[in-house]
This record gives C-alpha cells, sequence and structure tokens, in this order.
C-alpha cells in the first residue's frame, strides 16, 4: 500500500487583499502591474464565505488590505464575518476616507486594530510621494483611532526619498501615540520593480538610517515597538518568504486568487487556484501552485545542501525570478548565489546592472515609472 503524506500543517494568516483601487499613487505599491478592476472584485458574499472557510482551516488573523480597503462599502461587512469567523481583524489603510462614523461602525463590527500608512514626516513630502494631499487625512485618522482606544501601528516602506527621515518618523509615530512603529525597506515587486531605478537608497543611507534605529530602541524604553525590516539587497542574507512557501500564510487577491504569497502572481505557469472554484481547504492541501516550492525537496545547490535551508528556504521565489528569469533558483540577494553579483551591482549603484537583468530576463520591461 502507497504511504500517503500528511497534509501541511495549518495556516494562521490571511492577507485579505479586498481592492487594488487607491487614492494614493505611491510609486513603491508593490501591487501588480495589471491591477484588478472593481467589476471583477469578489463580493460581499464571497468574502464572507473566505472568512468562515479560513477560520475552519485555522487561520486565526487576517491584514484587511488593498489597493485601500475603506472604498469597499461593505467593510464592515467583512468585518463582521471576520469576526464571526474568530479571526483578528487589522485594518492595513492610507487613512483616507476614515471619518469617525466609518471607524465606530468598523470598530462595532469587531476590528481589533489599525495599521496607518505613512510616507514621510514632512507633510509635502508625505504627499509628493504618495501623489496627492493625504497626509493632512493621516493625522486626522490617527488621532480618531486613538480616541476609540484601538490599537494603532503606523508603516512606513522606506526608499532614497525617505530614508533620511527615520528619526523625524519615529518622533512623528511618537508624537501621535502609536503602539508599533514599522521601517519596512521597500521590496521590489509590482509598481516598486518597475521603479527600483529611483527607489534604491545608498548604501550610506541605509547605514545612517540603522544607526537612528539603534539610538531609538535606546531611547524606546516604554514607547512604541520600534521595527527594521531589512532591505533585501544589501546585506547577503536571503530572508524566508512568508515563513516559507504554503507555510504559515496565504493570500486572497482581490478577484478571488490565492496566491501563497502577494507577489507570487508575478511566476509564469503557477496557475494559482481561485476561491471562486476551489474552497480554501482543497487550496492549501491540495493545489500545485501551493505544493511546487514547499519544503526544501524541490531545491538544487547551493540550497539543497546550505545548512539555513530550513531557516530561509531558499529566500524569496518572485524576487529569483524577477533577477534571473528563475523562480527556482537561489535568491540572489543570498550571498552564496551565484547570481548575487546582480544585486551587489544594483547595491553599489552599479549604472549597467538594471541592463544586465533585463538581458537575463525575456519580456521583462525595466526603468522608471509611477504607478497610476
Amino acid at each position: 500500500m502507497t504511504p500517503v503524506d500528511p497534509p501541511p500543517a495549518r495556516p494562521w494568516a490571511l492577507l485579505a487583499e479586498l481592492t487594488h483601487a487607491c487614492p494614493l499613487h505611491c510609486g513603491y505599491c508593490s501591487n501588480p502591474l495589471e491591477l484588478t478592476r472593481r467589476s471583477r472584485e469578489l463580493a460581499t458574499g464571497q468574502w464572507t464565505d473566505v472568512m468562515r472557510q479560513a477560520g475552519e482551516l485555522g487561520v486565526v488573523q487576517t491584514h484587511l488590505s488593498g489597493g485601500e480597503p475603506l472604498l469597499r462599502r461593505d467593510l464592515d461587512q467583512i468585518v463582521t464575518a471576520a469576526e464571526t469567523a474568530g479571526l483578528y481583524t487589522q485594518l492595513v489603510t492610507s487613512g483616507v476616507g476614515l471619518d469617525r462614523a466609518r471607524l465606530a461602525a468598523l470598530a462595532d463590527a469587531g476590528l481589533k486594530s489599525v495599521q496607518l500608512s505613512v510616507q514621510h514626516a514632512d507633510p509635502r513630502a508625505s504627499d509628493r510621494i504618495g501623489g496627492r494631499r493625504s497626509f493632512a487625512e493621516k493625522e486626522r485618522a490617527a488621532e480618531l483611532v486613538r480616541a476609540a482606544g484601538l490599537p494603532l501601528g503606523l508603516n512606513v516602506v522606506l526608499h532614497r526619498e525617505n530614508l533620511d527621515a527615520v528619526d523625524a518618523l519615529v518622533e512623528l509615530g511618537v508624537s501621535w501615540g502609536v503602539d508599533r512603529i514599522e521601517l519596512a525597506n521597500v521590496q521590489f515587486y509590482g509598481w516598486g520593480l518597475l521603479n527600483r531605478a529611483a527607489l534604491l537608497p545608498t548604501r550610506d543611507q541605509l547605514a545612517g538610517a540603522r544607526d537612528a534605529v539603534a539610538r531609538w530602541r535606546e531611547r524606546l524604553t516604554t514607547g512604541p515597538e520600534l521595527v527594521w525590516v531589512v532591505p533585501d539587497y544589501f546585506d547577503g542574507v536571503a530572508k524566508p518568504c512568508m515563513g516559507g512557501w504554503g507555510a504559515v500564510s496565504l493570500t486572497v487577491t482581490p478577484d478571488g486568487t490565492v496566491l501563497p504569497c502577494p507577489a507570487a502572481a508575478s511566476l509564469p505557469g503557477l496557475d494559482p487556484p481561485n476561491v471562486r472554484d476551489h474552497p480554501l481547504e482543497w487550496i492549501w492541501d491540495h493545489s500545485k501552485a501551493f505544493d511546487r516550492y514547499r519544503g526544501t525537496d524541490w531545491m538544487a545547490d547551493p540550497c539543497r545542501s546550505c545548512a539555513r535551508r530550513d531557516e530561509d528556504f531558499g529566500g524569496c521565489r518572485c524576487q529569483a525570478y524577477a533577477l534571473t528569469g528563475d523562480a527556482a533558483r537561489t535568491d540572489p540577494a543570498c550571498r552564496l548565489s551565484p547570481d548575487h553579483g546582480l544585486v551587489r551591482a544594483l547595491a553599489d549603484g552599479s549604472a549597467d546592472a538594471t541592463a544586465r537583468i533585463r538581458r537575463r530576463v525575456p519580456g521583462r520591461s525595466g526603468g522608471t515609472g509611477a504607478r497610476v
């Protein structure tokens, strides 16, 4: 009798991308270049069923994200569905469109916390990076969340245009009374990859920002938690992708496509399943998309023989594809990768690095652009 492999461990996290629509136009956005139209988004009842299935699958936490999830008029109903399913809900928002009545309705529906994005501590710079006037609305949103007694996190994507403002950004978070400040160095997916040349910082900028974070961690003994998300291209160490491909989390996109990570739609031949066609449990346990890079059996050297293979899982599959054209290669961010010279050249500001990568990845466009 042929032995049957046990099902994978249950996921605990769900990223629910409710919409790709957004009032901002941030050039670092990791959403795909082909954004889902509003007419193709899952309906209220479908998102309600996703939450029910997620709870039954073992998920305990969901980030309600986008785009801008506040653009969904049924957001409070989706929050209620998540609450009913036993999921801890966090709203990931720009703050644009959040008023007292809307927040009260969401809190009554069961919303547990809010993560607010900000682009810079300087209002004019924040508005410029976000592509519209929004800083004042963010400040107002922070005030409303704190007044409502909900935990508040501040999220800042760091890049060349704001990395020198880490001190001011931490001061801003402290003045707004946030509980957590996440300083997340830009990751190059979607629009961020398209605009990489304009977003890449210098090594000196990163060194200065690291020093600033270290100083603030010494000072903030009773203040907000300060999180530094390391950059991909500069440290020579591959980060574990989402805790491992298909290991702890799943992403449901606005049209119901289910992915092992938010950027996985960029991988050719993945053929990701959709909740319109299959239940979440089947997708997690049996779909080829989720099984494709699970564990370590798919790895080739140097990952296969590396002592860190069960820690970093070979790094990011989407980054490996973006840089080499082969999603199964070792993430070039790792210094042991035979392709590490690609990211080292980018990090060092090599003028021809982007052109070299374009030649290695058929069909990939380059240059700088803007999310519109």
